[in-house]
């Protein structure tokens, strides 16, 4: 804000969040929490969001004060009832297309396992509509830009690229390179695109399309979830194939790390936690350790060092790399809780190991909220074994209700926790334990070197109280998202207080810059294109709740 503009002048900069789930209507991992817990962090910045996801049933029967905004009668064949109601994060916009999205379960797998055979109309579909939202379908609202989060999202820039007229800029951010959107290049009748955007400086990917390659090249900004990612997909090892486009587009990606909301996760409050605590309270959690182990039927011992994890079950996790090490560390004085679903066979394993070890191992393998957080506030340590991860969620959660993250030196672990070197514990600002390679071998080091830490109990409960310290909230990382898209927009700036956590990759971000041009300019439809894309036309209608 200006000197000379009172701050009632000052206009609210206008969001559009396009994503494939919100917690807490639905959510299957961290990418629900970012989505459902940023717009109340972006609201004293002077941003108001509204956010559009697929109608699931779930998110169509807790959607408050629910009205029909509007219909649309052809988007890619379908028609289109958008819903608007109100959560905890502001308004939501559901995208109501029963043959698409009224399924039960996991929204992106069917009951076998597998992904749904129809995800591909099923997200571009939400695509095009967000895509119409933001270029002026609604007719007492306009977003100034969009956020458009992982592969779901990624046709959201391309459509509005495509189309005539103005638009406003997107900011991508990418949750997880791995998973792409990779669908036949049969299909672009089908989403609507037009054939001579087949290249491969727009969205061809290796002969598929590709809603992610879509997004990196033609959002005006690019988001990754840690600093240490945004690096790491610039170089062959971790940019899944793509990590050309993502070091020519270099100017655009910046590091920003996730927070979480500290009223889901405050120990004093969660009705999960058996007996409430303060954050940094080491002695007043102690009793939930107790309380856990006999839930679960494993022998109350305070000496036992109970480790946890609460996390998707595969590979990528490194789950599988704990299921194998498991056997060792029940030689020790060690106990292990698993919470989470994933990979069948990964999940066999550790039900096999539950059969063996009753004294030592227990799982839950099904997806719990409830246990996610009743887990973190009690065990000893928490384990992250992954072999990438852009951000994590996890290291938040233990970090804050006072368990110790064993975690690998990737991603954004790597920039949340400070490992318990001997420089480290000797200064006192030691809170996790770090270790790499991502090894069956070295994450059995780094436990047992924390099993030498958990026995000098003044150091360990240092450890405690410094990762319940760490400011794991969106405070500092929502003013750095509002600077962002207030820069990339040219919105006056509300003034905030500057973090630390962003890291823009080889650019100054100082410097205004203008909306980037792009590889591809806008080409004007002809009647021939509209004949052959679902891209027009569209019969909008308002509509009141029936």
């Amino acid at each position: 804000m200006t000197q000379n503009t009172p701050a009632s002048a000052v206009r609210e900069l206008q969001l559009l969040s396009v994503a494939a789930e919100i917690y807490p209507l639905i959510k299957t991992g961290g990418l629900g929490d970012v989505v459902g817990s940023l717009p109340a962090a972006l609201e004293p910045h002077g941003i108001s969001t509204r956010t559009i996801v697929p109608g699931y049933p779930a998110v169509l029967h807790a959607l408050c004060n629910r009205k029909e905004t509007i219909r649309i009668d052809n988007v890619l064949g379908y028609s289109v009832i958008l819903w608007e109601g109100r959560t905890d994060g502001g308004t939501l916009y559901a995208v109501d297309v029963p043959d698409l999205y009224n399924r039960l379960g996991n929204p992106y797998l069917s009951p076998d396992g597998q992904p749904w055979s129809d995800n591909g109309i099923r997200y571009a579909v939400l695509c095009r509509t967000a895509a119409l939202i933001a270029a002026g379908l609604l007719p007492d609202w306009k977003p100034d830009a969009v956020l458009s989060h992982d592969w779901h999202a990624g046709l959201v820039p391309a459509y509005l690229r495509y189309m005539e007229g103005p638009t406003p800029p997107v900011a991508h951010v990418v949750h997880n390179l791995a998973f792409q959107g990779l669908f036949p290049r049969e299909m672009l009748h089908t989403f609507g695109l037009p054939e001579w955007s087949f290249t491969f400086d727009q969205l061809e990917y290796y002969g598929q399309i590709s809603f992610m390659k879509a997004a990196l090249q033609f959002s005006d900004r690019l988001i990754s979830v840690s600093p240490t990612y945004a690096e790491e997909i610039q170089t062959p090892e971790e940019g899944m194939g793509l990590d050309t486009v993502l070091r020519a587009r270099s100017n655009a990606l910046t590091g920003i790390l996730n927070g979480v909301d500290l009223r889901e996760w405050n120990p004093m409050t969660d009705p999960s936690v058996f007996f409430p605590y303060a954050v940094g309270d080491i002695i007043a959690r102690r009793a939930n350790k107790r309380v856990f182990q006999a839930e679960f039927g494993l022998p109350q011992k305070s000496d036992a060092l109970l480790l946890g994890m609460v996390s998707r079950l595969t590979t990528q996790k490194g789950a599988d790399l704990l299921a194998k090490l498991a056997p060792r560390l029940f030689q020790e004085n060690i106990q292990l809780a698993v919470v989470g679903v994933g990979d069948e066979g990964i999940m066999q394993e550790f039900a096999t190991l539950r059969s063996r070890y009753p004294q030592n191992f227990v799982c839950h393998l099904r997806y719990s909220e409830t246990l996610g957080h009743r887990l973190h506030s009690a065990v000893d340590a928490s384990l992250i074994p992954s072999r990438f991860e852009p951000c994590g969620l996890t290291q938040f959660h233990a970090l804050r209700y006072g368990s110790i993250p064993i975690a690998a030196r990737v991603g954004g672990l790597s920039d949340t926790i400070i490992d318990a070197n001997s420089a480290a514990v000797s200064e006192g600002v030691a809170n996790g334990i770090l270790f790499s390679p991502t090894t069956e071998d070295m994450l059995y080091l780094a436990i047992r070197r924390a099993q030498a830490l958990f026995r000098q109990k003044a150091v360990w409960a240092r450890m405690q109280r410094n990762g319940a310290l760490h400011d794991v909230s969106w405070n500092g990382k929502a003013a750095q998202y509002a600077r962002l898209l207030q820069d990339m927009t040219g919105h006056e700036t509300v003034m905030t207080e500057p973090g630390s956590d962003i890291a823009p990759r080889r650019a100054d971000p100082a410097s205004a810059r203008p909306r980037l041009s792009r590889q591809v300019a806008r080409m004007p439809r002809t009647a021939g294109d509209a004949a052959t894309s679902s891209l027009v036309p569209f019969t909008p209608r308002t509509g009141t709740r029936s």
